[in-house]
Order: structure tokens, then sequence, then C-alpha cells
């Protein structure tokens, strides 16, 4: 059956070229989450629509056509665009890469986006990268429902914030376990309660999110998280 979606909200996540004057276009939209639409022609010379299609600017899309097949037919700017630049443009890069390899194509993330457009603000406007990626981390993750509470034990039982505690993928927070990475109950806490103000909770964060993220994105690693650890070396 054939689509037709007009002004939805959305954020170019990349385009690729397609045949001699098009583009594909991945999105996150509101409504209809991450899609592949085909912009035609939008590689012609003086094609007003090309200009639209860059990341981290707020959009409304218009598409028409079947899964697979769906056709651009507007895009429209929003105002208040981001000028995302050096590390906090490559930080946008790596949620945009994220998004690509984890959403399910087509299901609707309506939070998940209101995450994404404030992480996207933030990165923007505040000097520390760190607290912006460890949250929308846990956002995305928590949201397709890969990460387990971290504010109690699998089992149920209060954490002790002077203890320290193992993180089991698919289960949860649980006792300590031989040769495994074990994180404060204290720092578990925090991030349960979405306070990254510690510098132990950013770094024991970032060390369970990696551990997350490797589990669910499997064997291929991500191409910008790479680029942002060379870049740190320099």
């Amino acid at each position: 059956m054939s689509e037709r979606v007009d002004g939805d909200p959305a954020f170019v996540l990349h385009t690729r070229p397609w045949r001699e004057t098009s583009l594909i276009v991945d999105i996150f939209s509101r409504h209809h989450g991450r899609l592949a639409l085909v912009a035609r022609g939008a590689r012609r010379a003086g094609a007003a629509v090309k200009a639209r299609l860059i990341p981290f600017q707020p959009l409304t899309l218009s598409w028409f056509g079947r899964a697979q097949l769906r056709t651009l037919h507007a895009a429209e700017w929003q105002g208040g665009g981001l000028m995302l630049r050096g590390h906090a443009l490559m930080c946008g890069f790596y949620l945009n890469e994220l998004l690509l390899r984890l959403l399910p194509e087509g299901d609707a993330h309506e939070t998940l986006f209101d995450h994404y457009a404030l992480a996207l603000a933030d990165l923007n406007t505040r000097p520390e990268v760190e607290p912006v990626l460890r949250r929308f981390e846990l956002d995305l993750l928590s949201e397709l429902g890969y990460a387990q509470s971290l504010g109690h034990l699998a089992t149920g039982g209060a954490l002790d914030p002077n203890a320290h505690y193992c993180y089991e993928v698919g289960t949860g927070v649980i006792p300590p376990v031989s040769r495994s990475p074990t994180y404060s109950g204290r720092s578990l806490l925090a991030l349960a309660a979405g306070d990254f103000s510690q510098p132990a909770t950013l770094a024991e964060g970032k060390l369970l999110m990696r551990t997350l993220l490797a589990h669910y994105l499997g064997d291929k690693p991500l191409a910008t998280r790479q680029l942002l650890i060379d870049l740190q070396k320099l």
C-alpha cells in the first residue's frame, strides 16, 4: 500500500549518492522513526533541496511511496539550526551512527526523538560533551529495551552506594563476579537518576555504555568512535 506523509519533524542522519542525480537520505523522523528516502534530482546543479538535506538541522519532511521505495516530496527548514563545530561535530556524527546502526527501520520512537534533539542542542552550547554522550547512549539503550534498570539489583534488592557490582547484559545489576568489571553502587544510582555531575560517574558510565554498545553492535565497530579515539591521541 502506498503511503503519504506530510510535514513530519525530522533530522537527516546521512546521505549518499544514488544513480546520476539523486540521493538516498537516511532520516530520523518523529512519528515514523528511521527511514531511507530517495531525493530525486537533489544532486543536480541548482537543486534547492540539497542545501536543506544536511545533518543536525530541524526539518519537516514530506514523502510518498511504498516501503523501500519512498520518495522525498518536500523538505522545509524549521529555523534554529545548529552550528556544531570541531569535537562537538564529531560527537553529533557519533550519535547519528548509533541511530543508523541500532534503530529498527520504521519504528517510531517519539521520546527518543526528543532526547536526540536535546542532545544536539546541548552539544551546540555546552563545553563538556561527555555528559551529553553518556546521557544519550543510556536513553537510546533504554528506549530500545537494551538496558535494564541501573537503580537496583536484578533481583529487586537495593544498591549500597559504598559497594561494587557487576552488570550482566540481559539481566541487569548483579553481585560482583570474578574477572568482570565492577561499578560502584554510587555511580550506578547516579546513572539511574541521570546525574552525570561526578567524574567517577562519567568514567564508570563510559565503561558500562561501551560494554553494552559493543554487545549490541556486534563485530563491526563504529567508524566515528574510532575517529574520535584517533583525534584524542593527536
